[in-house]
C-alpha cells in the first residue's frame, strides 16, 4: 500500500441485521492512486462493506476514513460533501431508461448544478469518449445499447464528476469473457488516466486480477487475508486458495438445500 495516509481507511467495523451478523471486525486500507478489490462469495458482506463506505448504510459500530476524515454516522450534509469524492459504477448498470445517454453520464452534475445543460453534454461527449464511445451514442437511449456499451455508459457516468475515489460493484457481471476483458481494461486505464482511488467489490478472479493492485478477501465478516495481486496464488490461506480455484471441497462450506 501506499506509504502515505491511506485515501480509505476502515476499523474494527460491526453490522448485523437483526440477529445476521454480516460485518464483524473488519479492517481495510485502500491507499492513495490504488486500486483494491474484495473478493469472497455471495452473501459474505462485499455489498454491505462498500454501501457503508458509501453511507447508504449506518454501521453498528467501527470506524471509516476518507482522507482521514471519520465518516462513519456523520450528519448527512457533511456527508455529502464527502461524497462528492465518490464515483460509483453499479453492478446493473442503473441507467435510467427514460434519459438519453449522455443525460444518464450527467445525471450528478446537472442533478448538483456543477454545469449548464449544454456544459454537461459537452462533458458527458468527451467522458463517453474515455471508455471509448462516440458523440453518436450520446443521444441513444439505454435499450438501444448492448449490455457491453451500457456498461461502458455506466462507466462513463462513474468518472463524470472526476472523482477521487470509484467504486466498483461487480463491474463484469452479466458480460461474455470477451466484453468482461474489455471493461476491465478500461477500469485500468480510466483509474490510471484520472489518478483515482479504485475499491471494487467482486467474485470474479478474472476482473481482480487485471484491475486489483492488492486483493483482500471477506469471509465470516472479517478480512482473512490481503496482499498483493501476484501474491495470491501463493496465500499460504486454504480458503483464499479453495475460493480463487473455485472448488467445492474445502474449507468453505455453502448452505445447499437437498
Amino acid at each position: 500500500m501506499n506509504e502515505r495516509k491511506p485515501k480509505i481507511r476502515v476499523r474494527d467495523l460491526h453490522k448485523a441485521f437483526g440477529e445476521k451478523v454480516v460485518l464483524h471486525g473488519l479492517d481495510l486500507d485502500v491507499g492513495v492512486g490504488e486500486s483494491v478489490v474484495v473478493i469472497g462469495g455471495s452473501g459474505t458482506g462485499k455489498s454491505v462493506l462498500l454501501k457503508c463506505i458509501l453511507g447508504l448504510l449506518r454501521p453498528d459500530s467501527g470506524s471509516i476514513l476518507i482522507d482521514g476524515e471519520e465518516v462513519a454516522g456523520i450528519d448527512a450534509n457533511v456527508r455529502d460533501e464527502v461524497s462528492r469524492k465518490f464515483g460509483m459504477l453499479f453492478q446493473g448498470g442503473a441507467l435510467f431508461d427514460s434519459l438519453p445517454v449522455w443525460e444518464n453520464v450527467a445525471f450528478g452534475l446537472l442533478s448538483l448544478k456543477k454545469a449548464s445543460r449544454a456544459e454537461a453534454q459537452e462533458i458527458a461527449v468527451a467522458k463517453l469518449a474515455q471508455v471509448g464511445l462516440g458523440s453518436d451514442v450520446s443521444t441513444l437511449f439505454p435499450a438501444e445499447l448492448s449490455g457491453g456499451m451500457q456498461k461502458r455508459v455506466s462507466l462513463a457516468r462513474a468518472i463524470a464528476a472526476d472523482p477521487e475515489i470509484i467504486f466498483f460493484d461487480e463491474p463484469t457481471t452479466g458480460l461474455d469473457p470477451i466484453m468482461a476483458d474489455v471493461i476491465n481494461d478500461l477500469i485500468v486505464k480510466t483509474t490510471r488516466e484520472m489518478g483515482a482511488t479504485a475499491l471494487s467489490i467482486t467474485h470474479d478472479m478474472a476482473s481482480a486480477r487485471k484491475i486489483a493492485h492488492r486483493i483482500a478477501m471477506l469471509y465470516e465478516g472479517r478480512i482473512i487475508w490481503a496482499g498483493p495481486v501476484e501474491d495470491i496464488d501463493a496465500s499460504g490461506n486454504d480458503h483464499v486458495d479453495q475460493f480463487i480455484n473455485g472448488r467445492a471441497e474445502g474449507p468453505i462450506k455453502m448452505a445447499v438445500r437437498a
